[in-house]
Parts: structure tokens; C-alpha cells; sequence
């Protein structure tokens, strides 16, 4: 089994400094866990407490069946891949990818059996003869995930590999190492990753689940699906995707038989559904989220007359498929996405704009947490 267990992880530093507070995750056998969070937020000291080559403070790491605590680096079963490749520019390709079996006392034979098979699957073979220096980017970093691979270790570790090369580059990368990760599951071979980036996008598009940190805590463990959808609290809400969800300050109140959201002179309605699930909030101060695809121009023959505001225009993105609108309300800047719009806007125009409700999320002001899932 490859299963990555933390029980309580904490990092202290020598100058009192509390990295990391009591992180509790279990990363599943052959599953492809990304850890996700802004700068600062303890994701790659996460990482490194996993690999051996920072300390911990407290707490217990499992891998397999073996407590690592105190065991270094080479006795835990992992392979890293860095961001900076941390090849040996002296050496080929083919002997950077050997050096750690060598170094293990691997027979020869073996040693150039498993290059060949991970080089023909990174689709390297013709590049094992060069050094460092005659490759590019991408290239440098297909040897570094070439020479875990042939480690056969049980975890893989990645610490943003992707973050030095250029955009186009990274969606192929990242394509092909979630590629490798269903190819080694199929192939029945060890296939744990655990992948560390501040990039969400990236982030949703790889990981199976994403764990979400933010100041050395975890804010959310789930499918990307579900971080989208069902944000836990405020901070996942405005981190997982982009255009950013909008988020602004509300109330909540009863109008009659309904409750509504009050946002600045605005009167938008919930469904029956969400309302019972925030009525013990009645009149209170609130954070109201919805996402950019969930505001849409409002056509004449909108059949809902209700959740209708009105905002002056101020930029347009046309993306080609899509269009993000930037309209303001008073103080407040909103963001719309939507198809393109055939008719055209007008910068600095009023436009009546629907909210579709039935997305809506509202959170709690003082604990930040989603009270409307």
C-alpha cells in the first residue's frame, strides 16, 4: 500500500513561528492529491515534511505501513520532482536518470531496463545522450519526472514542476504527468502523487481531489467539483476558480412570505430551498457569493422579472467562445461571463443584468463558513 497518512502535522520554527497547525489528511493509494494555496500558505513545507527534508514539530506522516518520523529522505519510498529540475549539468540524461539506482546498487541491466521503459513512455528517448544544457525547458523537466519514475518509489512528490516553464508549455506538461498517472494505475504499478502548486487552474484540472490551504490549515479536502460548487467557507469560495467568485457584503431579511438578500438598494429572492437552510440568519449581516457565470445579460423577454440589477459597464474581455463583463454597482465592481454577445456593449452604458439565484451562496460574516450547502 502507498497511502500517505498525516495525523496532527505541525511545523514550528526555531524563532516561535507556527508554519504549519495540526494537518490531518489521508492521501488514498494511487490517488493523485494536489495541494493548492497562495504563497505562504505551508504547501510545499507540507511537501517537504512528507519527503524528509524539513523536520517536524509534532505529529505522525505514515507511508504505507511505516511511520517516517525519523527516518531520512532515502528510507521513505518517495521520488521528488523539484522545481528546478536539480539535474547534474555534467551529466547525460541517461545518467542523471541512473545516478539514485547506482547509488542503490541496482544491477547494470535493470538500471538501463527502467530508463529505457520510462524514457519510451516520457517519449525521451532520443534525448538521453544530451546534457542539461542542449534542452529546453520542458525537456529538462521530462528527465527530472523520468528519473523518479525509475526509482519505482511509492510516493511521488512534486513541488511546482511546472511553474518555471513557459504557459503553453505548462498545459502540456501538466497533461502528460496526469497521463503517466493513469498509465502507471493501469499498469498496476505505484501511482500515489501528491502534487503541490499555487496555481488552481492547474489544481483542477489534475488533481482527483485538492486539499486547500491557507496560513499552515486546511480549508477544504474534495473533488474539484465540489470545491467549485460547494465551497466549505469564503476563502475556498473566492480561491477555486477565475474569473474569482464575486463576493460582497449583504443582509438577509424577510419580505413578506420571502426571504431575500438585501445587497446595497437591491432586492434578490432565494428559493424555498435555501432559504430554509439560512433562516436561523434572519436579519443579519451576511457575505453573498455568486459565481461570474451566474450573471447574465437580461434579455427583454426574461421570464424573471425578480434578481434583476442594474450596472454601468466599464470593461470587456472578448475571449473568443466567451466574454467577461466588468459592471459596477455603485462602489461595488461585479464580473459577469457569458457567450458572446452579438449586439455589443457600450462602455460606461447602464445594463440590466440577472442573477440567477438558485447558484447563489451565502456565508456566514463572522465565521466565514458556506451556511447555504
Amino acid at each position: 500500500m502507498a497511502e500517505v497518512v498525516l495525523k496532527g502535522i505541525e511545523k514550528v520554527y526555531p524563532n516561535g513561528f507556527k508554519a504549519v497547525h495540526g494537518i490531518d489528511l489521508h492521501i488514498k493509494d494511487g490517488e493523485f492529491m494536489v495541494l493548492v494555496g497562495p504563497s505562504g500558505c505551508a504547501k510545499s513545507t507540507t511537501l517537504r515534511m512528507i519527503a524528509g527534508l524539513e523536520e517536524i514539530t509534532g505529529g505522525e506522516i505514515w507511508i504505507g505501513d511505516k511511520c517516517v518520523n525519523t527516518l531520512p529522505p532515502k528510507h521513505r519510498g518517495i521520488a521528488m520532482v523539484f522545481q528546478n529540475y536539480a539535474l547534474y549539468p555534467h551529466m547525460t540524461a541517461y545518467e542523471n536518470m541512473a545516478f539514485g539506482l547506482k547509488y542503490q546498487k541496482t544491477p547494470k541491466d535493470e538500471i538501463d531496463t527502467r530508463i529505457k521503459e520510462a524514457a519510451e513512455k516520457l517519449e525521451i528517448t532520443d534525448l538521453l545522450d544530451r546534457k542539461p544544457k542542449e534542452m529546453s525547458g520542458g525537456q529538462r523537466q521530462r528527465i527530472a519526472v523520468g528519473r523518479a519514475i525509475v526509482r519505482k518509489p511509492e510516493v511521488f512528490l512534486f513541488d511546482e514542476p511546472l511553474s518555471n516553464l513557459d504557459a503553453k508549455l505548462r498545459v502540456a506538461l501538466r497533461v502528460e504527468i496526469k497521463q503517466l498517472h493513469n498509465q502507471l494505475k493501469q499498469e498496476g504499478s505505484t501511482a500515489t502523487m501528491v502534487y503541490v502548486t499555487h496555481d488552481q487552474v492547474e489544481a483542477m484540472t489534475m488533481g482527483d481531489r485538492i486539499c486547500v490551504l491557507d496560513y499552515g490549515r486546511i480549508m477544504q479536502v474534495d473533488t474539484p467539483l465540489n470545491l467549485y460548487h460547494k465551497p466549505k467557507n469564503k476563502f475556498v469560495a473566492t480561491f477555486i476558480g477565475a474569473p474569482a467568485m464575486n463576493i460582497m457584503e449583504a443582509t438577509l431579511f424577510k419580505d413578506e412570505d420571502r426571504v431575500c438578500i438585501k445587497l446595497n438598494e437591491d432586492i434578490l429572492y432565494l428559493n424555498e430551498k435555501m432559504a430554509d437552510k439560512v433562516k436561523d440568519h434572519i436579519g443579519e449581516k451576511v457575505y453573498f457569493g455568486i459565481r461570474p457565470e451566474d450573471i447574465k445579460l437580461s434579455s427583454s423577454d426574461e421570464e424573471h422579472r425578480k434578481n434583476v440589477v442594474t450596472g454601468i459597464v466599464e470593461v470587456v474581455e472578448q475571449m473568443g467562445n466567451e466574454e467577461i463583463i466588468y459592471f459596477r454597482i455603485k462602489d461595488r465592481q461585479y464580473i459577469a461571463r457569458q457567450e458572446p454577445n452579438m449586439r455589443g456593449l457600450t462602455l460606461g452604458e447602464m445594463e440590466k443584468f440577472y442573477i440567477d439565484m438558485d447558484k447563489c451562496h451565502i456565508f456566514d460574516y463572522e465565521t466565514e463558513s458556506n451556511i447555504s450547502i
